[in-house]
């Protein structure tokens, strides 16, 4: 009982516990807000180096839609490559490899392995382009685009006056930041 009071005053590292649980990590891992990664079956996981894994993002090594009829849970392992951003409320299913240098759009459902140097999204997810050309073509909108740097951002607390400015700025399309 006391265990558990300690440890809802102190605050758990979500990347900890994984790793605590056997996930396999790599170096310049950053997950957001809301992730799930499979708490019951980590040792499953495998991610890479410069893996961003947007908020709400759910990665999964098991799936207990079988439990009821024939009293087990299928596992599989979840491989995940190295410079890989997978968006916001994306859901990666067991079985699933994605590549290096892969961008998975906020929302997917990847239920099938990703090849490297792709862009996929979708329910489920499909190929939309390469990474190259994803990346060549947010270059080449930068060049008419507000550029906004650190002090725009909520972690250094933007004020309410850089606000409004970034908004007039970007009245007419999109903005980039830091």
């Amino acid at each position: 009982m006391i265990r558990k009071i300690l440890r809802k005053l102190r605050p758990v590292n979500p990347v900890n516990v994984a790793i605590q649980n056997g996930a396999k990590i790599g170096k310049h891992f950053n997950m957001l807000r809301g992730v799930i990664i499979d708490p019951d079956h980590a040792w499953h996981i495998t991610i890479g180096d410069n893996v961003t894994l947007a908020p709400n993002v759910h990665i999964l090594a098991h799936d207990a839609s079988t439990k009821h009829e024939l009293g087990y849970t299928r596992l599989a392992k979840v491989s995940i490559g190295n410079k890989v951003f997978i968006g916001a409320g994306s859901i990666v299913l067991p079985g699933v490899t994605i590549g290096d240098r892969v961008i998975i759009g906020a929302g997917s459902v990847v239920s099938s392995d990703v090849p490297s140097n792709s862009v996929f999204g979708g329910v489920p997810a499909r190929h939309i382009c390469s990474y190259d050309a994803y990346i060549e073509k947010r270059r080449a909108e930068m060049e008419n685009s507000p550029i906004f740097g650190a002090e725009y951002t909520a972690e250094n607390n933007i004020p309410s006056h850089l606000k409004a400015s970034m908004n007039k700025d970007m009245e007419k399309g999109v903005g980039y930041v830091v």
